[in-house]
């Protein structure tokens, strides 16, 4: 018996690879699903089944495409309705993969269709379950999401429900394997681990402790963020169907002269540059946004980006494909070639460039006393101003900049000095406001990280009594 979990951090996404005599299983694949074939290929299995546990807001899945590239059937748990060929399985519906069996788990709540998947071992004991956004490590999956016309709190009862039956009855010692881990944007607070027991889960986890259906339901729906705009779409395509990879890949991977490249920003094409944050704020073409591969690339391609936008790529030598690859994750694919060159030959050409300026925490602080147009202008989420913040500053979340409106509040005569938590969100902010006629900013290195600490910046804490 082989399990392996394939964790993709810039979603915070975890598949999993099941092998047992010859035979495969995958469970919540990822859209470019050569990785699953490969090594499907390698340990000489063939994948008998794909497993999934519910319609994913997050990413788009694979499962269409593995399906018509392998043979393997698409599983989906009761209540599930799409517009391909899938088998629908019953609660309590066993499937066999070598000597090992995997039993669904109707257990609605996070959406309708739900699933979890019990395994059995080769001895016929359970030995894992699959929960998916069912059950996370400290928390469980959150129930606004993508469910008709059900609301938080019918889908709340609903989980409350699937828990009693199905989980807390679990051995102790059989091992969670979760669908995401911490970051992502399916539960409230996800713990730091990517795997867990249900008996860590019994002593540890809010959401499994003993109370009454009322105070779960409350408990559950309270404290919820909006969930990232992209996340119905994603749900749509994995209900409807996508177009394959490779035709994405067909048309991305066309290499644009400068000459090509500038006709297609005129035909409305958004220039998307993914060189990380530090190297694109010393040169960049100008209408460029950023969104550096180095952080999370996908989440927030899919929260700033229009579905259908097109796009023309900015990318370092050698990253085009896997540009491409992480937003088509995230149902972004109407991607129409890239830069021959990157952003190195359009210098070279003499073509007009733009930067930003970048500051240390501490050139921030001596300016503080003596600039009397200085606009401190905070990016992170809302949660985490309300926390902590520098004394004066102005909160804009970063997934706000892209309505119009909440920019317009951004006095334009001001000196603005942007910054987040560590550095990457204040980036893609001064890239937008850029793209918004805003120039007289700076980008303040390190972000929030860095300046909580110093002594000579004001830091508010609205929650403490401040002496």
């Amino acid at each position: 018996m082989e399990i392996k979990q394939l964790y993709t951090n810039c979603l915070s996404e975890a598949a999993y690879f099941i092998a047992s005599e010859g035979e495969a299983a995958i469970i919540d694949p990822l859209r470019d699903v050569d990785t699953y074939i490969q090594m499907a290929e390698e340990k000489g299995v063939k994948i008998k089944y794909i497993f999934e546990t519910h319609f994913h807001a997050d990413f788009v899945s694979g499962h269409i495409e593995l399906s018509q590239k392998t043979g393997a059937p698409i599983i989906y748990g009761p209540l599930t309705e799409a517009r391909f060929k899938f088998h629908l399985a019953k609660d309590g519906e066993e499937f066999s993969v070598g000597k090992l069996k995997i039993t669904a788990l109707h257990t609605p709540g996070h959406t309708l269709e739900s699933t979890c998947y019990l395994l059995n071992d080769e001895h016929n004991e359970p030995y894992c379950i699959f929960t998916g956004d069912t059950l996370f490590v400290g928390d469980v999956g959150r129930p606004d999401l993508f469910s008709g016309n059900m609301t938080k709190e019918e889908l709340a009862g609903m989980m409350y429900d699937s828990l009693q039956k199905h989980i807390k009855p679990l051995n102790d010692n059989i091992i969670v394997y979760p669908a995401h881990g911490p970051g992502s944007s399916c539960g409230k607070n996800l713990g730091p681990e990517t795997y867990s027991t249900i008996g860590v889960q019994k002593a540890t986890n809010y959401a499994l402790q003993n109370m009454e259906k009322a105070e779960f339901v409350k408990t559950v729906t309270s404290g919820l963020s909006t969930p990232p705009a992209y996340f119905p779409v994603n749900a749509r395509i994995n209900k409807e169907g996508y177009d394959s990879l490779d035709s994405v890949y067909h048309t991305g991977l066309q290499p644009l002269s400068i000459a090509s490249f500038k006709e297609k920003v005129e035909q409305g094409a958004w220039i998307l540059d993914t060189r990380s944050a530090t190297v694109f704020t010393q040169g960049f073409i100008p209408e460029s946004l950023s969104i550096g591969l180095d952080g999370r690339f996908a989440e927030w391609a899919g929260t700033l980006i229009p579905n259908k936008q097109a796009l023309v790529l900015i990318t370092e030598e050698g990253k085009e494909k896997e540009s491409i690859t992480r937003l088509a994750r995230v149902g972004i694919d109407n991607i129409l070639g890239f830069l021959d060159g990157g952003y190195e030959a359009w210098q070279n050409a003499g073509e007009q460039i733009d930067l930003i300026i970048d500051i240390e925490p501490d050139e921030f602080a001596m300016d503080m006393p003596h600039d009397p147009r200085m606009e401190v202008l905070d990016v992170r989420k809302a949660t985490e101003f309300d926390a902590a913040h520098v004394k004066g500053a102005f909160n804009a979340p970063l997934d706000s900049l892209m309505d119009p409106l909440n920019v317009a509040m951004i006095d334009m005569d001001n000196n603005l000095y942007i910054h987040c938590a560590g550095g990457y969100r204040s980036v893609i902010a001064a890239s937008i406001l850029k793209r918004h006629g805003y120039h007289n900013m700076r980008n303040i290195l390190g972000g929030f990280g860095k300046m909580k600490d110093m002594k000579n910046i004001t830091i508010v804490h609205p929650d403490k009594v401040q002496i």
